[in-house]
């Protein structure tokens, strides 16, 4: 029976800070390995970088404020470059805890700012990053539009004792999810166990975690960012006519572990950060696929066709 311990990890950003944030990371994905004996670990999105959950950054369309363009500077220089001395770190915690992390985290290149998630083996370290295709609304404000370029399923290798487990794993961060044809994408390339980092703390979440699950036959991991005011700079945004508290809550949780049939393995979390933990039976994915294979048996090709672009 192929099995493989996986964790979702519910936290968020240390204030923009690079280093404290790092520190969380490493504390957090001892927590999984020592307490959990987890394989594999998936962080939220933006996890590094952060997530600027009600900035405007004094944009209005036809004008920018000074102000804005201040705040823009900040989080540039919260954001990370592939490679850099940060991705080292994460190479280092991956490989001190034997973990295959899946880190969302915000990527710096030039002048441009993407969310990206990136794949860290803790043998191999970086092996590949997901640039999300679409950001959502004013995400675009501030972060670049992915390519076919970073489209891959990813097969990660997790070893327990003499036992060695290989599966396919891909990134959908957040909204991406509701991406038809990404998904089918991803479905046409083998997905076992895909990982969604996300900041979407709705109640309706579930669903569309259950019905990718369902859909794609595979193992769902969403790792959600769970905020309060104190998590940002004393000078970072709040919604329009709530007082500054830092207690508030700004971003939900809603981790969750999802199996191919729809069933909730772990989670939802809702109250504070945490790790939830579960242990992935892949030879389940197969006995979901006898009455479902979306891109096999269920699809019509002789009617439907699928093609990327690109890369």
């Amino acid at each position: 029976m192929p099995v493989i311990r996986a964790s979702v990890v519910q936290t968020c950003t240390a204030a923009y800070s690079l280093p404290d944030t790092l520190n969380k990371l490493h504390r957090l994905a001892k927590l999984a390995k020592e307490r959990d004996g987890s394989q594999l670990a998936v962080f939220p999105e933006a996890f590094i970088g952060g997530y600027p959950r009600h900035s405007t950054f004094g944009a209005v369309i036809g004008s920018r404020s000074p102000e804005g363009r201040d705040e823009f500077l900040r989080y540039h220089q919260a954001a990370i470059e592939i490679p850099s001395p940060a991705i080292t770190r994460i190479e280092a915690i991956a490989r001190e805890t034997e973990l295959f992390l899946i880190v969302g985290v915000i990527e710096r290149d030039g002048g441009t700012l993407f969310c990206t998630a990136v794949f860290i083996d803790p043998k191999s370290g970086y092996v590949a990053k997901h640039r999300k295709l679409m950001p959502t609304a004013s995400e675009r404000l501030v972060w670049g539009l992915g390519d076919s370029s970073t489209l891959s399923v990813v097969e990660g290798t997790f070893l327990a004792g003499d036992v060695t487990t290989k599966a396919k794993l891909s990134s959908c961060i957040c909204w991406e999810n509701y991406m038809p044809l990404l998904r089918t994408h991803y479905y046409s390339k083998g997905v076992q166990i895909w990982c969604a980092p996300t900041v979407d703390s709705r109640p309706v979440w579930q669903s569309t975690m259950t019905h990718i699950a369902l859909e794609g036959r595979c193992f769902v991991l969403s790792a959600c960012q769970f905020a309060q005011q104190k998590d940002f700079p004393p000078d970072h945004s709040v919604p329009l006519n709530c007082p500054r508290d830092p207690e508030s809550v700004m971003i939900g949780g809603g981790s969750v572990i999802i199996d191919p049939l729809g069933q909730v393995l772990a989670g939802p979390l809702r109250e504070g950060e945490g790790v939830l933990t579960a242990d992935l039976d892949l030879d389940e994915i197969i006995r979901g696929k006898f009455d479902l294979d979306c891109v096999g048996h269920y699809a019509r090709p002789d009617i439907f066709q699928l093609s990327v672009t690109g890369n």
